[in-house]
Order: C-alpha cells, then sequence, then structure tokens
C-alpha cells in the first residue's frame, strides 16, 4: 500500500488536465453525462459493455453450489473455491487483453473476442456439467472468469469517450454504475425469470445469459472504438 502511495505522489499529471483549467469550460460535472443525447448514449454503453463480468460472478459463480444441485453434481461446490478460481482467471484475463488489444490495434476487437470467450464457458457452463464434478464447474468458472476478464478495457473504453473534462467522472462512475446494475438489473432479472412457470433454476440462468449477451453486444456495437485516440478534447 505505501509503495502505491509513493507511486501515485511520482507521477506527474496530465499536460492536457493543466490545459483544461485554464479554459472556461465545467471539470467533472456529473450531471453533464446527461445533459447530451449524444453524450448520454456514450455514457450508457459505457455501462452496459460491463454486464457480463458482475453477472459471472454476480450469478453463474456465486450460485455454483446451487446450479451444481440442479446439474446433479453429487460432490458439494464451495461457492468460495469458485470464486477464487473465476477472480484468479480474471487477473490473467486483464494482463492478457492489453496485449491482445495492442496486438490487433483495437479496443472493440479484443473486447469482442473474450466476449466470444465467455460466451464459450458459458455454454460449456449449461450444457456439460450434468452430472459431472465439482472440479469441473471451478475450470469452467475459471474459464468464465479469463473471458470476463477485460474489466481494464473497459473502463479505459468508458474513459476514452469523453473528453479532457469529464473524463475522470466517466472512469470512477461507470465501474460502479455496473457494480450496481447487479442488484438492480441481473439478480432480479435472473430472479425473474427462474421464477416463471415452467423455466426453473437453470432455463433462468440461461435466458438471462443470452439477454444479458444481447444487449451487451448491442452497447458495444455503438461504443466508439478509441485505441489510438486523439485524447486532447473537451465536452462543451
Amino acid at each position: 500500500g505505501m509503495l502505491l502511495l509513493i507511486l501515485r505522489i511520482s507521477v506527474f499529471e496530465s499536460g492536457m488536465f493543466h490545459e483544461v483549467k485554464k479554459m472556461g469550460v465545467k471539470r467533472g460535472n456529473f450531471l453533464m453525462l446527461f445533459t447530451n443525447a449524444d453524450r448520454f448514449k456514450r455514457y450508457i454503453c459505457g455501462i452496459l459493455i460491463g454486464l457480463p463480468t458482475w453477472f459471472v460472478i454476480g450469478v453463474l459463480v456465486t450460485f455454483s453450489s446451487e446450479f451444481g444441485k440442479w446439474f446433479g453434481i453429487k460432490e458439494a461446490i464451495d461457492p468460495g473455491k469458485a470464486i477464487m478460481f473465476a477472480y484468479a482467471a480474471i487477473s490473467l484475463g486483464d494482463i492478457a487483453i492489453g496485449f491482445v488489444s495492442q496486438w490487433m490495434k483495437s479496443r472493440k476487437r479484443a473486447l469482442f473476442l473474450f466476449y466470444g470467450i465467455t460466451v464459450l464457458f458459458m455454454i460449456l457452463f449449461f450444457t456439460i456439467q450434468w452430472n459431472g464434478s465439482a472440479n469441473q464447474m471451478y475450470w469452467i468458472c475459471a474459464g468464465l472468469g479469463f473471458g470476463t476478464g477485460f474489466w481494464a478495457i473497459f473502463v479505459t473504453m468508458g474513459a476514452e469517450q469523453f473528453g479532457t473534462n469529464l473524463r475522470a467522472t466517466a472512469a470512477t462512475t461507470i465501474p460502479n454504475m455496473v457494480r450496481g446494475m447487479l442488484a438492480i438489473f441481473v439478480l432480479p432479472l435472473f430472479k425473474w425469470l427462474r421464477g416463471m412457470e415452467g423455466v426453473g433454476y437453470v432455463k433462468g440462468g440461461i435466458y438471462a445469459a443470452i439477454i444479458i449477451m444481447v444487449i451487451t453486444v448491442i452497447a458495444a456495437a455503438f461504443t466508439r472504438e478509441t485505441f489510438g485516440k486523439d485524447l486532447n478534447f473537451v465536452e462543451e
């Protein structure tokens, strides 16, 4: 912690922020994100592209024990261990997607690649685990974690959508909005679907996964590519 503090103190502030201080524009005004249609669209899309991370962690991994019972897995599944596998893989994914983005010279293509990995492991989660094993569940949770390990790119893209005077505001609020979506949208959606007559736990999870991924892919399609973008601009 002390090392991080020292490193943060030693980092120089960007010259762009110094320039903005000299300009007569509002800085860090959260309400500005809602006062312009294009800016509001960018903000909403920036939030929605991060939904799969919290669906995977908040539903599939957290309730892995319950899913295991429905899949007929006889061994007890430890949700804490499933979360550990998922987060370890998320860390690897966050590192990998940075290199992939640089290699592809695109943030969006790297993001879509990791969406594809997420979908692949969602399919495996719901198809190959019937009468499976606890270890199989843990490794699939790891695969889901790796696929949703796009947090660094997702936050970077969200920040780069906005001018210098709102960039920090976007970078700090978008991740928190995504976390909040778990409580106000993702979990209620899953609970509503699984409670429908003839649906149940597994189908509810499948339907929720489809809805989340469709929303996310549409939002990503409408999100601007920011790789190599000139960030020296402001929001009026």
